[in-house]
């Protein structure tokens, strides 16, 4: 086997430890004070972005369907896996952002995450994993299932945990009252 055919996953790799350093490096936690965890069901608890999966996990799978269809869109002649290391380029710079100490207050002031305190690395990894997971899914279905599928999310998030990308967007660009409101009833 050759080994230039390893080379985009142990970029990736690469990526995601360099990812992981700069995080700890900004102060972020290794995994939940309360102690390792692969998921937490709840989106509302002190455990949430802070085991390796929580429910918001799903908005992270269609980060990697909206990066599949745009990079597919603005450079399709980029190899499947060229594009797939730019999405996790992408994915990763949003995670540093998003554990910054302006963002993480913005989410606390705009949106119902009133004791968001940022992600740990174990879960700011597992959100690049379920991006990439998300790419994948985009780059192996059709567009009509993989339509479905985003749709299926988006509104199942929506039922579940009064959230979504949508709005988690929404909330964090043009805050909203009366929707931080109807988020907080539980």
């Amino acid at each position: 086997m050759k080994l230039r055919q390893y080379v985009p996953a142990l970029v990736i790799i690469g990526i995601i430890i360099l990812h992981a350093m700069i995080l700890h490096w900004m102060g972020r936690i290794p995994w939940c004070t309360c102690g390792f965890g692969l998921w937490t069901n709840s989106g509302w608890s002190n455990e949430t972005s802070q085991m390796l999966g929580d429910p918001y996990s799903f908005s992270h799978v269609l980060h990697g369907i909206i990066f599949y269809a745009v990079l597919r869109l603005i450079a399709p002649k980029l190899p499947v896996r060229q594009r797939l290391i730019l999405a996790v380029l992408i994915e990763v710079a949003w995670e540093i952002t998003e554990n910054t100490p302006f963002i993480i207050d913005r989410y606390r002031a705009g949106t119902a995450s009133l004791d968001y305190t940022g992600d740990s690395i174990l879960n700011s990894v597992g959100d690049v994993l379920s991006t990439m997971i998300g790419f994948w899914i985009a780059a192996r279905l059709s567009w009509k299932w993989t339509l479905t599928i985003a749709i299926a999310l988006e509104l199942g998030m929506l039922a579940t945990l009064r959230d979504n990308l949508t709005l988690n967007v929404l909330m964090l660009i043009y805050p909203i009252k009366a929707v931080k409101e109807w988020q907080m009833v539980k």
